[in-house]
């Protein structure tokens, strides 16, 4: 369960990791800031390249800089975009590596939630680490 309090402190990291993304090409700024078990706030801003398929989202700079630090495990993700967009499929299925239980809040730019749902929730019938398991 996420407090309000956490929800919007992590909605505010996240707005405040917007201002850091390079978004040149498509002009959309997107701020992260997902929360480990551990308690520590991960921020993750988008970094777009000329070469489209190379752009790095702000969900997986924040899973990816939480990974490298000894990070597994984790409870909540604040997306912070100017319309309340959401996670793109790629950011979905490695949020799902590491939990699909993991709360995801989407804001827009003013902090106001758009929605709140599940990793799960945004990515049913995920694909995991479950699935690669030999069977005996």
């Amino acid at each position: 369960m996420l407090t309000d309090d956490t929800r919007q402190e992590l909605i505010e990291v996240a707005r405040n990791a917007q201002q850091w993304a390079y978004a040149p090409y498509s002009n959309y700024a997107v701020g992260a800031a997902l929360l480990s078990n551990s308690g520590r706030i991960y921020e993750g801003a988008n970094v777009e390249n000329a070469v489209y398929p190379v752009t790095m989202c702000a969900e997986r700079v924040a899973v990816f800089k939480a990974v490298s630090e000894g990070e597994r495990e984790f409870s909540a993700i604040a997306v912070v975009t100017r319309d309340g967009g959401s996670p793109c499929g790629s950011c979905r299925q490695v949020l799902a590596e590491f939990g699909l239980d993991t709360i995801v809040v989407i804001a827009d730019e003013e902090g106001q939630v758009c929605q709140e749902t599940t990793v799960a929730g945004l990515l049913p019938h995920s694909f995991g680490p479950s699935n690669l398991k030999e069977t005996p």
